[in-house]
């Protein structure tokens, strides 16, 4: 049973509550007055991933029930665009992570996943075949050095250049401010999102040697359609991070971001073997059943085996 990360109800944002468990479920309190608490129950049964915003504080109970719904539990900053640090449930099935793993450790997949990055990123399906990462890195360059050019000219802004340096953070001008601020926000829903679906965030396929490699991997497919454009937009802005922060948060929900980000992992993540057509009807539905039996044998012959059996030759 894959985590439905990618339905409305599935993330559960909250802030400045108290998260307790009391004789009828888990609960929100929510301070409406001097003398008055509102009560909201979380439908925990129905939560793939509660974030839990500032201000919120959130009692043992609460989360032993939360794990025993296969919840996961992430701590993220305002509007949910930090993430800090997540708790997963024994539960949560391990088929994506199995997957990412599986790609990873072969070269030839790995190569394969980084090139199919860039033609999301960018819509160039005319690749040359003995194509490699040093070449297709240097072909990133050109396009995002080109990028920056053209929203320079269309906001009116002298030469560009990419700066980023945090000893020399007040220096900077407003565009790599308001860039580095809102590519911060988009690191954090990513991580989140990559949390709640039970993968490694530190596994990479372009980026490596830093525990969000595959965080920055998945943030570089939409750094040219949000962040970049937000970033230049704001040129002229006094506060350049406050007002980045702000209008990406306020604009979280109308991108429906979250939803590309679990749909683009999974597409990225298919078997290498189903890298062109894609996974049939049937073969999603047996994904999506693949944790019914949670723990399972792994052997290099005869594949998955199932557990709690005694394989021993006298069957004692």
């Amino acid at each position: 049973m894959l985590p439905h990360v990618a339905d409305s109800l599935s993330f559960l944002y909250l802030d400045m509550v108290r998260v307790v468990q009391d004789d009828t479920g888990v609960c929100a309190q929510i301070q409406a007055g001097e003398d008055r608490t509102d009560l909201v129950y979380l439908p925990t049964a129905a939560l793939s991933c509660l974030l839990l915003g500032p201000g919120v504080s959130i009692t043992t109970p609460a989360l032993t029930t939360l794990a025993r719904h296969g919840t996961s539990v992430v701590c993220v900053g305002a509007g949910a665009v930090r993430a800090y640090a997540g708790i997963l449930p024994d539960s949560l099935t391990t088929h994506w992570l199995e997957q990412q793993v599986t790609s990873w450790t072969n070269p030839t997949h790995r190569l394969n996943i980084a090139i199919r990055m860039y033609v999301m990123r960018f819509g160039e399906t005319d690749l040359p075949d003995d194509l490699n990462l040093e070449r297709l890195r240097g072909m990133e360059g050109q396009r995002m050095k080109t990028l920056y050019k053209i929203l320079a000219q269309q906001h009116g802004i002298g030469r560009f250049r990419r700066n980023y340096h945090p000893d020399q953070w007040d220096t900077q001008d407003p565009v790599n401010l308001a860039l580095s601020a809102a590519n911060t926000c988009l690191y954090g829903v990513v991580h989140a999102a990559l949390l709640a679906l039970g993968v490694s965030p530190a596994l990479g396929f372009v980026h490596a040697g830093t525990q969000h490699a595959f965080v920055y991997d998945i943030a570089d497919l939409y750094k040219a359609e949000i962040t970049l454009p937000l970033a230049f937009a704001l040129h002229q802005s006094a506060k350049p991070e406050q007002e980045a922060r702000r209008r990406f948060r306020e604009d979280l929900r109308l991108l429906r971001l979250l939803p590309r980000i679990v749909r683009d992992v999974q597409s990225l993540l298919v078997p290498p073997n189903h890298e062109t057509s894609g996974p049939t009807d049937e073969e999603e539905d047996h994904s999506e059943r693949h944790d019914v039996e949670m723990v399972h044998l792994w052997d290099p012959k005869a594949g998955v085996l199932p557990a709690g059996v005694n394989y021993s030759s006298g069957g004692s």
